[in-house]
């Protein structure tokens, strides 16, 4: 029981603080994966990947993944179910109050100095996701330059350029791209 409350109570707060959708959750999950074994960081880029390919919102979706990876379904309700909360909570509550304060210049204000920092956690996340994908981070032990060309996805590298060069050559639907990039994973073994 107190397993399921502490997945709970994990997404709870990740809900609760990850102001900016989806990828603002990646740094909350990097500090999960270092808290506990539920997944690890390796399984991140995964997340990202299944998530974005999925429909739904990201945060939601890695929620879910990450609950049902460690306890099948009941996990990714629980999981989901606590990052969810809050926002609903809060939209509860500001619903209440937001005619009455719609027009006050502090709200305005808060508002606009969050966009910074919300910017800055998507900006984060985003850099640790290309790091995980394109570099063997979690191999690197000591940083020499000997060893360091060692770390790098040559693969993922190729890949990455590909997909950049494709995606902004042809105006496709996204679905296109990433049915491509699983393919291509799967047949090249990524």
């Amino acid at each position: 029981m107190t397993q399921w409350l502490l997945l709970f109570y994990e997404f709870f707060k990740i809900g609760l603080f990850s102001v900016g959708g989806g990828l603002a959750t990646l740094p909350f999950l990097y500090k999960l994966a270092d808290k506990y074994d539920w997944f690890n960081t390796g399984m991140i880029a995964d997340m990202v990947a299944i998530s974005e390919s999925t429909p739904g919102p990201l945060g939601v979706n890695m929620a879910t993944y990450t609950g049902f990876h460690f306890g099948g379904v009941f996990g990714g309700i629980v999981a989901t179910a606590g990052l969810v909360f809050p926002s609903v909570v809060i939209i509860i509550i500001i619903s209440k109050f937001l005619q009455r304060f719609r027009n006050n210049t502090h709200v305005e204000d808060i508002f606009y100095l969050l966009r910074p920092a919300v910017t800055g956690l998507i900006g984060s996340a985003g850099f640790g996701v290309l790091l995980t994908a394109l570099l063997h981070v979690n191999e690197i032990t000591e940083l020499s330059m000997e060893n360091f060309l060692g770390f790098i996805g040559i693969k993922e590298c190729i890949l990455f350029v590909v997909m950049l060069f494709l995606t902004n050559k042809f105006q496709k639907h996204p679905v296109v791209y990433i049915a491509v990039g699983a393919a291509i994973g799967i047949i090249f073994a990524f």
